[in-house]
């Protein structure tokens, strides 16, 4: 059998999930840093970065995501309103009357939303200037410490894969939740279609962007989870995607296919191939459920914060 090509620019790199040392080179580029190589775990298909050093501290809190093209908040809720009214209309049932969390909420436009059915809602987004343009009309954080716990539920919507140490973060997440609370993480898939089955070169050079640090399947996210001492209750595929948009890369090696070709999309059909794609675990996003595990969870990480933040939740009048 072939033995796996190991990444010689990080000889000493391991896998976050499994500790396995082997490492292939995955096909396509780094849009933004070609210096980067993505990597994919020979043992468990993790795919990381080959580097994280170009996160710095305060890079998240100075948008550094953005770089030198900062969109303002305005145009940030344009871009994010689909995907925001997605994720409220799938949380409907979960957010009444319950104390919400949306952890690395952006521009908030999940936050403003959540507002007319939770009993309190609250963000946490490391980013200063989105804690700047809202002001007392919200409740923002820059911190989890800042930011209480005992909550019902606990969103992080394309968060994890960008941070350096994600499981030390879901433990934290899972300590601020209530007996029986939940924990609802959005990712995008190392599986996803365009990647995989179709093998679209022109996609694998576009998709992979230095601030994804790491992408997960199923399976490396259930591992994760578990690790963190967190139960799954799910893992569902999700296409946010249509077959318009994957026509047009296949054909024309470019993006917006959604919007240049809409005229090819039904509901019916974007339906259908979102569960023909769901179906082989071909998705470009996975949506899990999560629990806190009583047995593994100790809760005590914001003992001390959650004594000086008492009442500093509630809705701003």
């Amino acid at each position: 059998m072939k033995r796996p090509r190991r990444n010689h620019s990080a000889p000493n790199m391991i896998c976050y999930v499994c500790k396995h040392p082997d490492f292939r080179v995955r096909k396509g580029a780094v849009r933004d840093n070609p210096a980067l190589q993505i990597l994919e775990g020979a043992n468990c298909g993790l795919v990381p970065l080959s580097s994280l050093d170009h996160i710095q501290a305060g890079h998240y809190e100075n948008s550094g995501m953005h770089r030198d093209d900062w969109p303002s908040i305005e145009t940030w809720l344009r871009e994010t309103e689909q995907d925001d009214q997605r994720r409220f209309d799938m949380l409907k049932t979960a957010l009444v009357n319950r104390k919400v969390l949306d952890f690395g909420c952006g521009a908030a436009g999940f936050v403003r939303k959540a507002e007319s059915l939770a009993a309190e809602v609250a963000g946490v987004e490391p980013e200063r200037r989105v804690r700047e343009h809202w002001g007392d009309a919200i409740a923002l954080y820059g911190s989890l410490e800042d930011a209480g716990g005992g909550d019902d539920l606990i969103t992080a919507f394309h968060v994890i894969e960008h941070l350096p140490d994600p499981g030390a973060m879901l433990k934290k997440l899972a300590a601020l939740l209530k007996d029986r609370g939940r924990l609802v993480i959005e990712v995008p898939s190392s599986d996803d279609v365009l990647l995989t089955l179709y093998d679209s070169d022109a996609f694998q050079r576009f998709t992979y962007w230095s601030q994804h640090l790491f992408l997960f399947n199923a399976e490396t996210l259930r591992r994760l989870a578990v690790q963190a001492g967190l139960r799954v209750v799910s893992i569902q595929q999700f296409q946010r995607y249509p077959l318009s948009n994957h026509l047009h890369w296949l054909s024309r090696q470019q993006p917006g296919g959604h919007q240049h070709w809409s005229f090819l999309d039904s509901p019916a059909l974007i339906e259908a191939y979102a569960a023909s794609l769901a179906a082989v675990g071909k998705g470009d996003t996975l949506i899990a459920h999560l629990e806190r595990d009583q047995a593994l969870i100790k809760p005590v990480f914001f003992q001390r914060q959650r004594q000086l933040v008492t009442n500093r939740r509630s809705k701003p009048k």
